[in-house]
């Protein structure tokens, strides 16, 4: 059987989007790591074939030596986020001691492009997740944490309709056109930052936009109190 060609496809209640690096699950953004996207793509790229485990691993740990053990753990993780097919079986069947393969029907969608969401009749918010630009790799819980604690600030107001944390931070890491991300999720209005931690203060920049409209920018530094 010969690679589908394309980059978006669509399994029971899923359209994988490889090019875009995106999973929708009923039209809602699915929250996957970039390893499990690039699994789940070669796998749907070859739907019914074996895929050995060493192909797998160059294709999420492209040039990178890696332990199959963390190729287990990824598929693992996989098969929990799919959960079962129609048929109550695994979209990712186990080859013993050879590798996996993918079993569900798979529809190719030639390029087509889902359209917008319908707007809720409510002004509606997504929050994206700031950008971590400090130098130190642990302050991204810091910046995840100022994200979804917008988030659940803003959930407080009856009038807003606020998309969930699970549904945001499906787009983090990704580089999308803001428009087409508030037009995915149903959106009128986009918040999108950065945060920096340094030398005891915090710098914050934040951008908010109307769907298809400029943004306006704001931006602030604090030092934490003692």
């Amino acid at each position: 059987m010969h690679r589908m060609q394309g980059s978006r496809f669509a399994f029971g209640p899923f359209v994988l989007d490889s090019g875009a690096g995106t999973l929708l699950r009923n039209n809602v953004p699915v929250a996957l790591g970039q390893r499990g996207l690039k699994l789940l793509a070669a796998l749907v790229g070859r739907p019914g074939e074996i895929l050995e485990k060493a192909a797998l691993m160059d294709a999420a740990w492209p040039g990178t030596a890696v332990e199959e053990g963390n190729l287990t753990v990824q598929i693992a993780q996989l098969r929990k986020l799919l959960g079962r097919a129609a048929d109550s079986g695994e979209w990712i069947v186990t080859v013993p001691r050879i590798g996996y393969r993918f079993t569900g029907a798979i529809e190719q969608l030639d390029g087509a492009r889902r359209a917008p969401l319908p707007l809720p009749s409510k002004p509606s918010i997504a929050v994206l997740p700031f950008v971590n630009l400090s130098n130190d790799p642990e302050q991204e819980s810091f910046a995840d944490g100022l994200t979804e604690d917008l988030i659940t600030d803003l959930s407080r107001n009856a009038g807003l309709f606020v998309i969930a944390r699970n549904s945001t931070f499906a787009y983090k890491g990704k580089a999308m056109d803001v428009r087409g991300i508030a037009g995915e999720l149903g959106v009128r209005f986009l918040l999108e930052g950065s945060a920096r931690r340094a030398a005891g203060r915090v710098r914050i920049n934040a951008a908010a936009g109307r769907r298809g409209e400029r943004r306006t920018s704001l931006g602030g530094t604090l030092r934490p109190q003692p």
